[in-house]
């Protein structure tokens, strides 16, 4: 019972009351929003506090007396904001007129295109104020205490409006160029798609130049595999931005297919051939991709995506897409160091363009930023031409056509790695391209399956599912007005193992999935109209039907590639780390899981490679492609020689290794879903009755209609 002493009453606190600490009092009750996410007040700033010190609330005075009283006839439906009286000529209060109807508009448009204004928008990475996970903070008023007006007038008049990074992520409306459904005519639409393009253009053409000589390819093979990777980026870019995600992404050879590609390349049993090596295992590896592309397909538009999105996570997507980038650092310098004065010359130059010059603009494009791959290849290729057409790397009496092993002349011996990597002679690749070729399925024969290598291919597309997740998410904040639903989603994936499988059919070498690139060059570019891509498909698959471009793309030097590819998968690593934006990187939970995913991808594979080669191997395989054969002297030595190979491929792929640490560690170890920064798709329900959510998502020609029924696969 409580004393009725009155010196021993407690004394009436300080007016105005301060706010309540969280720990002194029962904790408002959080709403819907707050439920299904798990954030906390003390951590999200669900109580209206900023960074600048706790605020004080205000008491509620009582109106004057000749003030008459609220009511709702001051509320202003359209923009969610009570109507501010003001005084008039007489000293008395009245309301203010209500707006015309085209400012209500705007203010209306404002809010459903903002970046998560008024439901489960997109976060705006680096913007204050934005939440990790992809929710506006002025979103997160409700459950704070204060009242509903003034968590209306929050949602439309702190949403961020400025730009925060000079080159990176804003909000959309205020940067974009062009929407995602903007069309504003030929000349610019095409002109944005050739940039579009031309700076995704390493992404596109490397992967080749890089596999087709391990299978023994010549430069007639590397041109013409050249042509249908252009041939089958167009065609896969237009049908995703129509039947897929209609995110403005371009398909096309991802670096997730280098590394098991080059694996499967030097299998055991394709180091003794002798003939034709390349198209002997070109069949081999479409089947290997056919097989995996079907099950993505199958994970895609059978639903099951939409529950494995469960585990997937920034926390995982991020070191998974670093150590796709990470795991060919025995390949990148050590190839440009064959002719240094070349290839450092070329890094060195697209640093220059991409860091230095990156604020310079011409005619008001950022000219070095968005360009600074392909014009650091014209410089650098242009240099070593006239190098080798003054003479440079010519020797008396030395051919560089003639085998090392048969050189007698120590002068020649000791120059034979300038003359071979160093110049630069067109005129191979040239020459043997036609000016006319038409890519056509099975032109490399019929494809051969091996349950071995289709099995490590299945695999391989479940990472290119998780890489695309993230571009999915991380591309939809710049260009629409919601991410997209998960129905959408997994329609995406099911039509990337289509295009995958077409890839297959026609003999690419690897799988056709987005490119992590792209998010990046949307940024930059701020070109976010799907029509700018479908354009630049159209163009690209015209480019692919004349020879030469194939085999001018073919003639660029191996140690010019090498360079661009330090920088590209520096690049991989970096937007693979910048997943961890959208959840708290500071976390220690999260430090720790990215860090031991990070360190067991280079790890567990270098423990799988340090067994040596085993005797019958061919020794004629180059150094920075003997980490691949580690399936014929992996650790791993049962009684099945299928499964040893299996397991000794996919345990000694790095990105395999750091997806299986992440998702283990993220789904096991406890933590809010602010900490983990789960990715926030749009509710299907939201998404049909908001009109601007269908119109960006919804399939063109009435398609969408034929399958509603499935309900998993769509809005």
């Amino acid at each position: 019972m409580a004393s009725s002493d009155p010196n021993k009453r407690p004394r009436p606190g300080p007016w105005p009351p301060g706010p309540t600490p969280p720990e002194s009092g029962p904790a408002m009750p959080p709403s819907s929003w707050a439920k299904r996410t798990g954030f906390r007040p003390k951590f999200s700033g669900e109580t209206n506090a900023t960074d600048s010190g706790p605020i004080s609330v205000q008491p509620r005075l009582p109106p004057p007396p000749n003030q008459p009283k609220e009511s709702d006839a001051n509320i202003d439906l359209e923009s969610g904001r009570r109507a501010r009286p003001v005084s008039n000529s007489n000293g008395e209060l009245s309301p203010v007129p209500e707006k015309p109807a085209q400012e209500k508009d705007k203010v209306v448009r404002k809010r459903r295109d903002s970046d998560g204004g008024g439901g489960r928008g997109g976060a705006v990475p680096g913007v204050k104020g934005s939440r990790p996970n992809g929710q506006a903070a002025a979103a997160a008023g409700k459950g704070s205490g204060s009242r509903r007006g003034a968590r209306n007038e929050e949602v439309v008049d702190m949403l961020p409006q400025t730009v925060v990074d000079d080159d990176g992520f804003i909000s959309r409306h205020s940067h974009m160029k062009y929407e995602l459904r903007d069309s504003p005519g030929l000349v610019p639409i095409g002109l944005y798609g050739f940039q579009h393009y031309l700076s995704l253009l390493g992404s596109l053409i490397l992967i080749p130049l890089v596999i087709v000589p391990a299978m023994g390819g010549n430069y007639e093979d590397t041109a013409n595999v050249v042509s249908t990777v252009l041939f089958m980026s167009g065609v896969s870019t237009l049908l995703h931005t129509a039947f897929g995600s209609r995110l403005p992404l371009i398909q096309g050879p991802s670096f997730v297919y280098l590394a098991p590609a080059l694996a499967i390349i030097n299998s055991p049993e394709f180091l003794g051939l002798n003939g034709n090596n390349f198209k002997h295992i070109m069949k081999e590896l479409q089947g290997a991709i056919i097989i995996g592309s079907a099950f993505q397909a199958v994970l895609g538009y059978s639903g099951l995506m939409s529950l494995f999105l469960r585990l997937i996570n920034p926390v995982v997507v991020s070191p998974t897409i670093a150590a796709v980038g990470l795991s060919f650092y025995s390949y990148g310098f050590p190839r440009v160091g064959t002719c240094l004065e070349i290839g450092a010359v070329q890094i060195l130059l697209v640093i220059i363009f991409s860091l230095y010059l990156r604020k310079v603009s011409v005619l008001g494009h950022r000219i070095f930023l968005i360009y600074a791959v392909p014009l650091g290849l014209a410089i650098t290729w242009a240099m070593a031409f006239l190098l080798t057409e003054a003479g440079a790397y010519s020797y008396k009496g030395c051919d560089v056509n003639v085998p090392a092993s048969n050189i007698i002349s120590d002068h020649c011996r000791k120059h034979v790695s300038r003359m071979k990597h160093c110049r630069v002679d067109t005129s191979h690749a040239l020459k043997s391209s036609p000016w006319f070729r038409f890519p056509y399925p099975l032109q490399w024969g019929t494809p051969v399956f091996n349950w071995k290598m289709a099995l490590v291919m299945c695999v391989v597309s479940i990472i290119a599912s998780v890489d695309s997740v993230g571009s999915y998410h991380a591309s939809s904040l710049l260009v629409a007005s919601r991410p997209p639903t998960p129905g959408v989603l997994s329609r995406g994936i099911g039509l990337e193992g289509l295009t995958s499988l077409l890839s297959g059919l026609w003999g690419t070498g690897t799988g056709s999935t987005t490119l992590t690139e792209n998010v990046h060059t949307i940024a930059v570019t701020k070109m976010g109209s799907r029509r700018a891509v479908q354009l630049g498909a159209g163009v690209l698959i015209v480019l692919s039907l004349i020879g030469k471009v194939g085999g001018f793309i073919a003639s660029i030097p191996e140690v010019m590639v090498a360079a661009l590819l330090c920088f590209m998968w520096a690049m991989l690593t970096a937007l693979g780390l910048s997943n961890l934006r959208y959840s708290e990187a500071g976390s220690s939970r999260n430090i720790i899981i990215v860090g031991l995913s990070l360190f067991f991808s280079l790890s567990v594979p270098a423990y799988f490679q340090q067994y040596g080669i085993s005797p019958n191997t061919n020794l004629s395989v180059p150094s920075y492609l003997q980490p691949y054969i580690v399936a014929s002297h992996g650790p791993i030595r049962t009684s099945y020689g299928g499964l040893n190979y299996v397991l000794n491929t996919l345990l000694s792929l790095h990105m395999v290794i750091a997806f299986l640490v992440a998702v283990i560690l993220d789904n096991t170890v406890p933590g809010s879903r602010q900490e983990r920064g789960v990715y926030v798709w749009s509710e299907p329900e939201t998404a049909r009755r908001e009109p601007s959510v269908a119109k960006d998502y919804e399939l063109p020609f009435g398609v969408g209609r034929v399958f509603r029924w499935v309900k998993w696969v769509g809005l």
